[in-house]
């Protein structure tokens, strides 16, 4: 292989930022998405009430986006270093307070505020932006996939790891085992961070932050943007809170609810590695009209199916393959239209967007449950919605794939 063949120093620096950042998004979004497993034993071990406890996690959806833009606008000033540790130290700490939380403003400090703040502090935002910062356009859809990927095995290995740990050590003592597992995460910040803050070009936008970010608001495709994130955020928060509620309504063990949310997961490590590399094939915005498009399907098919363990996994795969593989076309669309010199905070202000809906996704299903004794009504709004976003993306402006040229 000659010199001109081989690659850079930079870009092999990049990969192995991308991996890592893959490997700390693993425990972070692992850690966070398995907390609705939590629900029903925190439940009774409190009896704080349903209401209550998903008040929590609503609150925790809206904090863990709108800790996204002020981390990644601290990362693009600072440089990831001391955003990741101390969100993995908060987040660590949140869950290591939570058992000792008896009533509903304690529930909020420790999981709805801490634990969400540190996780959403080492997540998207901060991380896919570190490693965009060293690679070429064509390859960030890529890089935010292989990322993406490593939060949803994440998923895949804690969901049944934390069911587990429930089960042998009580729900205190897998909170406490989560938190240690997140404290040793630490190591990989100085791997994400080892090259440091890059002072490149701004790309189209200014030199200074708040005009990018004035300039981004005025813009109608990031706003479209917004709006169809929105929904994904509802989306996902309404299912990763709700879904084990929605197994133990049907009749079904604990385990069925662990092993679905596993396999969303497992699912989604392949679909956030397809979604990455179709956005160097297709126009971004055609990518996410198709997946908002296919959950509305999905869910159709979910309601009249007959509600056995096979149908909720056959749920978890379909749902999978869309989770966040939002995530890399939504990051590439970002990049697109305002460079990658402050893509962690313009994408950190659009997963605040995602996490809104996040909010409402967590706390109406819970008031859905109280006052109609199931999820349904739940389930055809978030079927409405997902169809809404699959036109909303469409006009987003985004320039066409330039054709591959080969080599002469």
């Amino acid at each position: 292989m000659s010199l001109r063949e081989m690659p850079s120093r930079n870009e092999r620096s990049a990969w192995v930022i991308t991996l890592a950042a893959a490997a700390m998004l693993m425990v972070t979004m692992g850690a966070r998405q398995s907390l609705g497993l939590f629900i029903s034993p925190l439940n009774n071990s409190t009896g704080l009430g349903v209401t209550t406890i998903s008040l929590a996690f609503a609150i925790a959806q809206l904090m863990w986006g709108v800790i996204q833009p002020v981390s990644g606008a601290l990362a693009d000033r600072y440089g990831p270093a001391g955003i990741l540790a101390a969100g993995l130290v908060v987040l660590a700490t949140g869950m290591a307070l939570t058992p000792f939380m008896t009533s509903g403003f304690g529930l909020i400090v420790s999981l709805g505020i801490l634990a969400a703040i540190g996780s959403g502090a080492g997540s998207f935002s901060v991380l896919i932006g570190a490693a965009s910062q060293h690679l070429t356009t064509d390859k960030r859809g890529n890089a935010a996939g292989i990322i993406n990927a490593g939060g949803s095995f994440g998923q895949f290995l804690f969901a049944p790891v934390t069911q587990t740990l429930i089960q042998l050590l009580g729900w205190m003592g897998a909170m406490w085992s989560l938190a240690v597992i997140t404290v040793g995460a630490l190591p990989l910040v100085r791997v994400v961070s080892s090259a440091g803050r890059v002072r490149g070009p701004s790309g189209p936008m200014g030199a200074a932050p708040w005009q990018a970010l004035q300039d981004a608001i005025e813009d109608r495709s990031y706003l479209l943007l917004h709006a169809g994130f929105f929904t994904c955020g509802f989306h996902i928060a309404f299912l990763v809170t709700h879904l084990p509620g929605a197994v133990n309504l049907c009749g079904l063990p604990a385990a069925v609810a662990s092993w679905s949310l596993a396999l969303i997961g497992l699912a989604n490590i392949l679909g956030s590695l397809i979604a990455g590399s179709c956005t160097q094939r297709f126009r971004s915005k055609y990518i996410l009209a198709v997946m908002y498009g296919s959950r509305a399907l999905l869910i159709g098919w979910y309601l009249v199916a007959p509600k056995t363990k096979w149908t909720f996994y056959g749920f978890a795969v379909g749902l999978g393959l869309t989770w966040l593989a939002t995530v890399p076309p939504t990051a590439t669309i970002v990049g697109k239209l305002f460079g990658s010199r402050y893509l962690s905070t313009l994408f950190g202000l659009t997963l605040l967007s995602h996490q809104i809906g996040g909010f409402l996704g967590a706390y109406l299903g819970g008031l859905a449950l109280v006052q109609f004794g199931d999820y349904q009504w739940m389930w055809y709004a978030d079927m409405a919605l997902a169809a809404a976003a699959a036109v909303i993306n469409l006009p987003i402006r985004e320039a066409r794939i330039a054709p591959v040229s080969s080599p002469a």
